[in-house]
């Protein structure tokens, strides 16, 4: 059995309705001055005013921040930090999706210990305690509630930058399943698919341990067998929780366990090209399982026995990889970097690029720019 270092940090409540104890949690944490941090979209929602109730009734004064958008900037977290200076807060909450929750803690790093969100490009390099934070995600995708990461894209440069610190850690990771139902059906399907990608990825790293493993196989079980079903029928709860549990545990994995090279892959068709991010790791998830599959079909004949045990384990990573595309072809995205106007004559340029992501390192086979561009060409 591999060493491994763990500690379970946020506490976890789950249910349908579980919002509604976000004003007391807060109180328990010794919230008296709360910062929210949620996007315009859940406000639209009306998920934060639905949390935004249940902190005033407990007593809290509450101001938020909702100027970012999908895949936060340091331009934001520069805006974020700046209200929080004026406001003064003992507690920070995202409530949203992964980058609400992302925004949250880069807010909380800056406010907290000073300077830019870039000189916490990495980790441990937190120079004080952080705010004490509740994370309530409203999709079931990143995992951010569980992990001490915040991917901050520099605002420039469009580099993601993965600063983390077990200081940065949720106190309370809030999961209430019935926030997911006013998901559009595109976000359901492409942070459904990121959460899948995440189980897959986590369980075959050169991190990979005995309790990344578990929270993965666990987390392929029930994205695997409940993602089909919120796509079918959006108003299928159970089946909501069961995908906002397994995003959760998927988001676990990563914590002590990192991800591969679908992320390192997809992350440059994000920053050269603007594709969302499950379509981009959708798209290249496929392709890591049969090139990873190669030398390590006994990982992936692991997770086909968790979703289908009489199953025969034969070429486990190519059932693998036919129905990951199967799910992203019902879920009406795109399965080659054609489809998306992307031409041959670029994936150098973006071999390149993946070669110089993090995620990449973690890679059961070691990758580097020539067989990151065969990957690419296996997409295309």
């Amino acid at each position: 059995m591999l060493p491994f270092d763990f500690q379970l940090r946020p506490r976890i409540v789950f249910g349908a309705g579980v919002i509604e104890q976000l004003g007391p949690l807060a109180s328990q944490l010794g919230g008296k001055v709360v910062l929210v941090v949620s996007d315009p979209g859940v406000v639209k929602a009306g998920h934060f005013g639905t949390g935004l109730q249940s902190l005033e009734a407990a007593g809290l004064v509450v101001h938020s921040f909702h100027e970012f958008t999908e895949n936060p900037t340091t331009d934001f977290i520069d805006a974020g930090v700046e209200v929080a200076r004026r406001v003064k807060p003992d507690l920070i909450v995202g409530l949203g999706g992964g980058s609400s929750m992302d925004c949250a803690k880069g807010i909380n790093f800056v406010y907290s210990c000073g300077g830019q969100i870039k000189d916490y490009w990495g980790v441990g390099k937190a120079t004080a305690d952080l705010l004490p934070m509740i994370a309530v995600p409203t999709t079931s995708g990143t995992g951010s509630e569980a992990q001490s990461f915040a991917l901050i894209s520099d605002a420039k440069t469009h580099v993601k930058m993965a600063c983390g610190d077990r200081r940065a850690a949720c106190a309370i990771a809030l999961l209430d399943p019935a926030l997911t139902l006013t998901q559009p059906y595109a976000v359901t399907a492409l942070t459904g698919i990121d959460a899948l990608s995440h189980a897959l990825e986590t369980h075959v790293t050169t991190r990979r341990n005995a309790i990344s493993s578990t929270f993965s196989r666990e987390a392929f079980r029930l994205i695997s067998n409940n993602l089909s079903r919120v796509l079918d029928a959006s108003d299928d709860l159970e089946a909501r929780g069961c995908m906002q549990f397994g995003a959760c545990l998927a988001g676990m994995a990563i914590e002590t366990s990192m991800l591969g090279a679908a992320h390192a892959t997809a992350n440059p068709l994000t920053a050269r090209y603007g594709v969302t991010h499950g379509q981009a790791v959708g798209l290249m998830l496929p392709h890591v399982v049969r090139f990873n599959g190669q030398h390590y079909p006994e990982l992936y004949s692991e997770l086909l026995a968790e979703i289908d045990p009489r199953e025969s384990q034969h070429d486990a990573p190519e059932q693998i990889a036919q129905r990951v595309t199967e799910v992203v072809r019902k879920a009406g995205l795109k399965t080659t970097l054609r489809e998306l106007g992307i031409a041959a004559e670029v994936l150098p340029e973006l071999a390149a690029d993946a070669s110089q992501q993090w995620t990449g390192s973690f890679n059961p086979v070691p990758v580097n720019a020539d067989n990151l561009l065969t990957l690419y060409q296996a997409a295309l």
